[in-house]
């Protein structure tokens, strides 16, 4: 008997976060909710990870902050975002009501600074169930070295965060641009990590074609959207084949139901979509039914089922 799309089990488990579905929203990608649940119910979808924050109020960087390239964007926001505490009073209260599922990211330019944004959390009366610890920040204690480029610097920043959450789920995400993101993993993992977000978006420039001139006005920025995707696939699979007993919220170019299968089938417990949400606000619905369909078309049933899966030899006919 054919398995049917509507017959395929899409719940995940994110290091013991519930999901009705493996699809997260990227932090940066939808802000706080309040402008895509124009377009979708925030109870449908499996997570929303918020906009990263410091412990106070950013402006961000100056414009030009974002371009087009052809297979995806280049960015360079730097961190704009309006800080912990109205975090923690208006947008979290107000995601709950929309009966959605929360991941707080946060951020800092120094491992005390991550250390202060966690004791707030810490300290306030709204619960946090997941945090996620964005280490692709530069470290203004170390001539601005990403944190995420050396184990040490990572593994420092959640310790102070993990000695502030204690309770609290903690989830490293990491940078692709490593000599080996394996090493960085183990480091996060050790420190106190429950699950790694592979991965953050790849370094980039570009040019704009009429003043031959930067195209952004920081030169450098990130890179999202399909050109990444098998840059992710082969972290994730990397980092799976390693610490195959740590979830992995995986990411990187995902528009399709097939994009989500292939980060998962590579090791990833479940699948953030970033930059498809720009040009197609409600993608993770259309996301969501592709991927029912392909996983009924393998007869696997359970998505669970299909995490790692690609590590596994076919069996012989």
């Amino acid at each position: 008997m054919t398995l049917r799309p509507d017959d395929v089990d899409l719940t995940a488990d994110l290091a013991g976060l519930e999901l009705s579905t493996p699809l997260v929203l990227a932090s940066g990608t939808a802000m706080y909710g309040r402008e895509i649940a124009d377009f979708l119910d925030l109870a449908e979808i499996g997570a929303i990870a918020t906009k990263s924050v410091l412990a106070g109020r950013r402006a961000g960087l100056p414009p030009v902050r974002a371009a087009v390239t052809p297979a995806g964007m280049l960015n360079s926001i730097g961190l704009q975002g309006d800080g912990v505490g109205r975090l923690l009073d208006e947008h979290l209260p107000w995601l709950a009501k929309q009966g959605a599922t929360a991941i707080v990211s946060i951020a800092g330019h120094s491992v005390d600074a991550y250390a202060h944004c966690a004791r707030l959390i810490a300290g306030h009366d709204q619960p946090v169930d997941t945090v996620e610890i964005n280490i692709s920040c530069p470290n203004v204690e170390d001539q601005n070295q990403v944190f995420a480029r050396d184990p040490r610097a990572a593994a420092r920043v959640v310790a102070a965060v993990r000695g502030a959450l204690p309770d609290t789920r903690i989830t490293a995400k990491l940078s692709p641009d490593v000599a080996d993101i394996v090493e960085i993993a183990r480091a996060c993992v050790a420190a106190g990590a429950d699950a790694l977000s592979l991965v953050n978006t790849v370094l980039g420039a570009a040019v704009h074609p009429r003043t031959l001139r930067p195209a952004l006005s920081h030169v450098f920025g990130g890179l999202s959207g399909p050109a990444i995707k098998p840059i992710a696939v082969r972290c994730i699979w990397q980092v799976h084949q390693a610490l195959p007993h740590i979830p992995i919220l995986g990411g990187g170019g995902v528009r399709s139901g097939q994009d989500a299968l292939d980060l998962t089938a590579a090791g990833a417990s479940a699948v953030s979509i970033g930059t498809v949400n720009f040009e197609e606000p409600d993608a993770a619905l259309r996301i969501a039914a592709e991927l029912r369909a392909l996983l009924a078309a393998h007869d696997i049933a359970r998505y669970r089922d299909a995490i790692g899966i690609a590590h596994t030899p076919l069996e012989p006919r």
